[in-house]
This record gives C-alpha cells, sequence and structure tokens, in this order.
C-alpha cells in the first residue's frame, strides 16, 4: 500500500470533516439571513455509504443603543436559533457516480423588539402621516432545504474531475406579531438546483471546489388574527394574507491542501446575491398592505482556516472568517468576523465532532430615509456558537 496516498488520504478526511464542523457555527452568522448551508462535501468523504448530522446553536447579541435619537435599555432583539444538518451519501455500485440526500435551513431569522423599538416604530408611522400605526413586537421566518445532488468523478492526470449537479426543494414560513394581530404565512416550497465542479488530487489531500446555488422564490399564502386591539376598532375574525419574496442565489469558490504531514490549510468565497430581495411584502385582505424593506447589497463572505491531526483519532481546526455587512441603511446589517474552533474524535461507532465559534458584530445604524420603520444605530456587539456532529461511513 502506498503510504504516502494513505496519509493524504487521512488529511483530506480531516480537512472536509473539521472544516465542515467549524463551518456549520461560523456561517450561521453570515449576512443577511443567512443560516444553514447544504453539506454536499459528504460526497467527498471515505467509504462507499457515509452519514452525517449535526447542528449548531446560535446566540446573536445585536442591540440597539439609540432608537430616533434617544438612548435605548431595550435586551437584545435578535434572538437564539438552532441550525440542524443531515447529509446521506452512497456511492452507485461500481460506476464513477456518487450522490448525496441533504437538509438544512438555509435562511431564517429570529427577532423579538422591546416597548421602545415598538414605540419608535410608533412614533415614526405617526409621524410620517400612515394610515395604520402597526409596530412589530415579534417576527420569524424559516426555510427547510430538502436536496439530492450527484457527483461524477474523471480521472485527470493524478487527480479527478468531479462533475456536480442536483436539485433542491425550498419551504418558506413567515410569522410576525404586531399590534393589530398575527399573521402566519407558508409556502410548501419551490425547486432550485445547484451546480458544479471540483478537482481532487487525494495524495496531497487537495481539492478545488466551485459551486452555484440558485434562487427561489416565495409565494405564500395564510391568515391575519386580529389582536383585543384590532376588535375594538372593528376588525374581527380571521383575514387571508398573501405575501412573497425571492430568496438568493449564491456562489462559492473553496480550496484545501496538505501543507505538511498532518496539517491543512483551506479557505472559501462566497457571493450572495442580497440585492435580490429588496424587501418582504405582504397584503391582509380589506385591512392593509406591510412592506419590510431591506435594501441589502451582495455581499461576500471570505474564510481561511488550519486543521492538525493530532492523533489517528483526534484532530481541530481553527478558521477566521469575514462577512461583509449587506445592509444599505434601512436595516443593521454590519461586517462581522468570526474566530471558529472545532475539534473531532474518531471511534469504531462513527466520528464525534465540537465546535465553538465567537463573532465580533460591528457597530452600524439604519434610517427612515432609507427605508427603516425608525431610526436606530446599535454599537459593536458579541455573538457565541456551538456546533455539534456525528458521522459514520463504510
Amino acid at each position: 500500500m502506498n503510504t504516502n496516498i494513505e496519509a493524504g488520504k487521512a488529511r483530506f478526511a480531516l480537512a472536509v470533516l473539521a472544516g465542515a464542523l467549524s463551518l456549520a457555527s461560523s456561517t450561521a452568522l453570515a449576512g443577511g439571513f443567512t443560516r444553514g448551508e447544504a453539506d454536499t462535501d459528504i460526497l467527498f468523504m471515505e467509504g462507499n455509504y457515509a452519514i452525517r448530522s449535526g447542528g449548531a446553536y446560535v446566540s446573536p447579541r445585536r442591540t440597539y443603543s439609540t432608537l430616533n435619537g434617544r438612548s435605548s435599555s431595550d435586551s437584545a432583539y435578535s434572538d437564539t436559533f438552532w441550525v440542524p444538518g443531515v447529509a446521506l451519501k452512497a456511492k452507485l455500485g461500481s460506476s464513477p457516480v456518487t450522490c448525496a440526500l441533504t437538509y438544512t435551513q438555509p435562511f431564517g431569522v429570529d427577532a423579538t423588539y422591546g416597548e421602545q423599538a415598538q414605540y419608535a416604530e410608533a412614533e415614526t408611522a405617526t409621524g410620517q402621516g400612515l394610515p395604520l400605526v402597526n409596530p412589530t413586537s415579534k417576527l420569524s421566518f424559516s426555510t427547510d432545504e430538502y436536496g439530492a445532488t450527484c457527483a461524477v468523478r474523471f480521472d485527470a492526470g493524478r487527480g479527478g474531475l468531479h462533475l456536480i449537479g442536483g436539485l433542491f426543494y425550498e419551504t418558506f414560513e413567515y410569522d410576525e406579531d404586531t399590534w393589530f394581530g398575527s399573521i402566519h404565512l407558508e409556502d410548501d416550497g419551490g425547486f432550485g438546483y445547484r451546480i458544479g465542479a471540483a478537482y481532487d488530487i487525494p495524495e496531497y489531500a487537495m481539492r478545488f471546489q466551485l459551486m452555484y446555488r440558485s434562487q427561489v422564490k416565495h409565494d405564500a399564502e395564510g391568515t391575519f388574527t386580529p389582536s383585543e386591539l384590532a376588535a375594538s376598532y372593528g376588525i374581527i375574525g380571521n383575514l387571508p394574507s398573501v405575501g412573497g419574496g425571492t430568496l438568493p442565489q449564491s456562489v462559492k469558490l473553496s480550496a484545501q491542501t496538505g501543507i505538511a504531514p498532518g496539517w491543512l490549510a483551506y479557505g472559501s468565497v462566497t457571493w450572495t446575491d442580497w440585492s435580490a430581495l429588496p424587501y418582504f411584502r405582504y397584503d391582509v385582505e380589506n385591512l392593509a398592505q406591510s412592506i419590510k424593506t431591506f435594501n441589502y447589497k451582495d455581499g461576500y463572505t471570505i474564510q481561511v482556516g488550519v486543521g492538525h491531526e493530532f492523533t489517528q483519532k483526534l484532530s481541530g481546526t481553527v478558521n477566521l472568517t469575514w462577512d461583509q455587512g449587506v445592509g444599505s441603511g434601512a436595516d443593521i446589517a454590519t461586517d462581522t468576523w468570526t474566530v471558529g474552533l472545532g475539534s473531532e474524535y474518531k471511534t469504531e461507532i462513527g466520528t464525534f465532532g465540537l465546535g465553538v465559534s465567537f463573532s465580533y458584530l460591528t457597530e452600524g445604524s439604519q434610517s427612515e430615509t432609507k427605508g427603516a420603520t425608525f431610526n436606530a444605530t446599535a454599537d459593536d456587539d458579541w455573538a457565541t456558537a456551538v456546533g455539534v456532529s456525528y458521522s459514520y461511513s463504510f
């Protein structure tokens, strides 16, 4: 057996597993509403069959420092959340085709606004002469992505060329609580696709990959449920509602290579087309229309990291991620710097992983003149995340 190739395979496995582990916790704080990423890297995992599952618990602590020019004592409006991920891989017999089934939650937001923020929105709406003053107290939306992706390998020099493609199905769910009531909207799902290519040389633990993920347009339907305040104005009974928006396309370029025995370097650059979602709109029949303005610009996420195999069973990784703020003044979405740490331990029953990340959120502001529902500023803040994973291949 060629020992150089075996050593390369060990380093390559470390790059895929440990890199994916810490990435799960760091990208959960990426720009816009980005959360999880489908684990298509499992296509390169050793063995004819493999499973990998895990998730990241993220605790962002974004607070307003001022609201309409006055100091704010509201608690953090960004709520904690959980990002799950599951992937199954199978090699199709003796063919060069490998396929994977994946699940994750690619986009989402959870926010609870304090009393001062609600009254700032009411004050702004009154000053603008809007016919309905209806501040938001709680807002969330979530997506689920179910994907199937395959890779075909061709011999190319000392390595292999992989052509990658697949489909995914993305659902959408939106909830908002306001003074006048609550709205719930759902889109059972829309299809998207991903295509890409990769070149790897396992002997050197080297891989370069380019992947494109398409956008998905969502048209949601649901119900508005009036509150007691709305009932006092004669608004009674549930009202049908519709809404929609487009979640963005993205392109990711990633690379990794062995740099010394037991050591790897890896990195990636991701472009996300957040300008595809300038706002989210919904209409409540016979009542009003609501527009949540974002006016996000396209965003870039850059990550660099290194992994090390301490023993045949224990390995670790550390990485640094910069995410460009996509806000243009309608919302506070600023640059984020994240340090991620990951480790994994191999046993006879599978590989267990643990990752943590610490994020620094830079200061920013929003203005009603740029589409915000109220004027606000935020000082620099911190966020933390913890990720766990389990994988097994045979």
